[in-house]
């Protein structure tokens, strides 16, 4: 991931250390890989919403792909898989920004262009990671590290790496976090709206809303678990760079090579996917194997169970 750890020169930990980012890695890179597959073959999950599911599970899926080449060459290839683990990484983080943004502008703002903004939405992701790449690059030099290739450039390459990539980081955790927050209680007071009367027309089912705030109440979680012990290490490094804590190095490369895992559960596996799976297992005649599923997607009420699909039309009169 693009914040590998700098491995202590101890053999035993380096091999260890190289099977969790590798194990880590290659879950990620299925269960990413999944999400993209569903887009792909099931034409009813091509929308807006999903799509920016799709381009994160892709930019996960790219970042652990590099990850586990392991070490490709030195020279050129050395660059390439360094530089471009930071750039995936800092696009997938800038992908859930995205989702929460169009979240929020449907749910809270009551809007319907969410989609007029998928142009901006490249331009911001993609840009911003060449960008924070490129300033990443200044002044450092790729080494071997471990069977990796990494910045090796004393404190201030550090310094610039956590500007470039932790900095960002958390930001973007706070903002998800913010909007989030906002949705929730937007839905929440919704709710509690909807459940005093008594003869509307249209009535939410009161658990799948609750669903649905658990859900979304999670995605900020996923960032802060992934990074929180990387951004730990990064920063004890940086104070004590002597001294290596294998165990702290072990979490910090784990958690973040499970990131690409973490978003394809929470983003990828919703109500739409699972049903679009359970209808070609009935096809198929391979219905047995539904319950290998997490439940039953063919109740309609499922639908809002915290995915974005509906965005656009929801609010539509």
């Amino acid at each position: 991931m693009a914040a590998v750890v700098r491995v202590a020169s101890i053999p035993g930990h380096d091999r260890v250390l190289t099977a969790v980012i590798a194990g880590t890695s290659s879950l990620s890179f299925l269960g990413s890989g999944f999400v993209v597959l569903c887009y792909v073959l099931f034409k009813e999950l091509r929308k807006f919403s999903y799509k920016l599911v799709f381009y994160l599970a892709l930019a996960d899926m790219l970042s652990c792909f590099f990850t586990m080449i392991g070490d490709p060459a030195t020279g050129f290839y050395c660059y390439v898989q360094g530089y471009s683990t930071h750039f995936f990484c800092v696009a997938s983080f800038l992908w859930t920004t995205t989702i929460a943004f169009t979240l929020h502008r449907a749910v809270v703002r009551h809007k319907t262009d969410v989609e007029d903004f998928e142009a901006m939405f490249h331009l911001y992701v993609w840009g911003t990671s060449l960008v924070l790449t490129v300033i990443r690059s200044i002044g450092n030099r790729h080494a071997h590290l471990g069977t990796w290739c990494w910045a090796q450039s004393g404190r201030t390459g550090k310094a610039v790496h956590f500007i470039t990539f932790y900095m960002p980081l958390w930001g973007a955790i706070l903002y998800n976090g913010f909007t989030y927050l906002q949705v929730i209680r937007m839905l929440d007071n919704a709710t509690r709206m909807a459940v005093g009367i008594s003869d509307r027309t249209y009535q939410s089912d009161p658990r799948a809303d609750v669903k649905a705030l658990n859900r979304w109440g999670y995605y900020p979680l996923i960032l802060i678990g992934s990074w929180a012990f990387g951004t730990i290490n990064r920063i004890h490094d940086f104070i004590e760079p002597g001294h290596k804590i294998f165990w702290l190095s072990v979490l910090d490369v784990g958690m973040a090579s499970l990131m690409g895992l973490f978003n394809s559960i929470a983003y990828g596996l919703n109500s739409s996917v699972r049903r679009a799976i359970c209808e070609r297992l009935d096809l198929f005649g391979l219905d047995k194997l539904r319950r290998w599923l997490p439940s039953n997607p063919t109740l309609p009420n499922q639908q809002q169970e915290g995915e974005l699909v509906p965005l656009r039309s929801q609010d539509q009169p």
